[in-house]
């Protein structure tokens, strides 16, 4: 396999995580996509071992002597962030919900940087602290290779959380449409974090969801994680 691109970028978030952007462009020189990092297939393995040399050589990174967590997530129309975690329980949920939120939110607001007259009906109105609360993700689309992963995702959720959710199936891959619901955004942003231990996220774009429900096909139409929790 060909060496890094160049044009990859390299972050250092901390001393224990990096991030890297491949760009769709990077995705077609290797004949990749994000479904061979939830497979980790020996292409997906070998590309991950590239960027950690780099990063050792371009920031200083120091991989973990034992393990590191892989997190993936899709940037619509741009190509993947691989944010690698060292694994040291104390730290890595907060700095992951941190992460998590911020790539979300981007996310929404790119989408809503090309609506000019959703803005100006926001300045007329004079509502700039309710359109920045509305900034936040309420609904995101989580990607499973299997059904399994999406029960046992489902088991380690409280029992009481009020979120809603749908399941659809498209190809070989399970796709969970998470909305916040009833849920304080506390726990709703808490659960997108954990459903990264078991999925990639895919978007937070309304029109990205509309897409996948176009294609998709509808497994559970509500309380999906409710009734997979068995």
């Amino acid at each position: 396999m060909k060496g890094v691109s160049r044009q990859m970028k390299i972050e250092r978030v901390d001393d224990k995580t990096v991030k890297c952007f491949l760009s769709n462009e990077d995705l077609e020189e290797y004949d990749l996509d994000y479904k061979d990092f939830i497979e980790h297939t020996d292409k997906a393995k070998e590309v991950v071992h590239e960027i950690i040399e780099q990063a050792t050589v371009e920031v200083g990174y120091k991989p973990p002597q034992f393990a590191f967590d892989l997190q993936i997530m899709v940037v619509p129309e741009h190509g993947l962030v691989l944010t690698f975690y060292e694994r040291e329980p104390g730290d890595k949920e907060n700095s992951q919900l941190m992460e998590c939120l911020r790539e979300m939110r981007k996310m929404v607001q790119d989408a809503k940087a090309h609506s000019e007259e959703s803005r100006k009906e926001a300045a007329a109105s004079g509502k700039g602290e309710q359109e920045s609360e509305q900034q936040k993700p309420e609904q995101a689309v989580f990607v499973f290779s299997s059904l399994r992963n999406v029960m046992n995702y489902a088991k380690i959720l409280p029992a009481n959380l009020r979120v809603d959710s749908v399941l659809y199936k498209y190809d070989a891959y399970y796709y969970l449409h998470l909305m916040k619901g009833h849920a304080s955004y506390e726990r709703y942003s808490r659960a997108c974090i954990q459903a990264l231990e078991y999925a990639a996220l895919l978007t937070a774009q309304e029109s990205r969801i509309q897409q996948m429900k176009e294609h998709g096909t509808c497994l559970i139409e509500e309380k999906a994680l409710k009734k997979l929790r068995v």
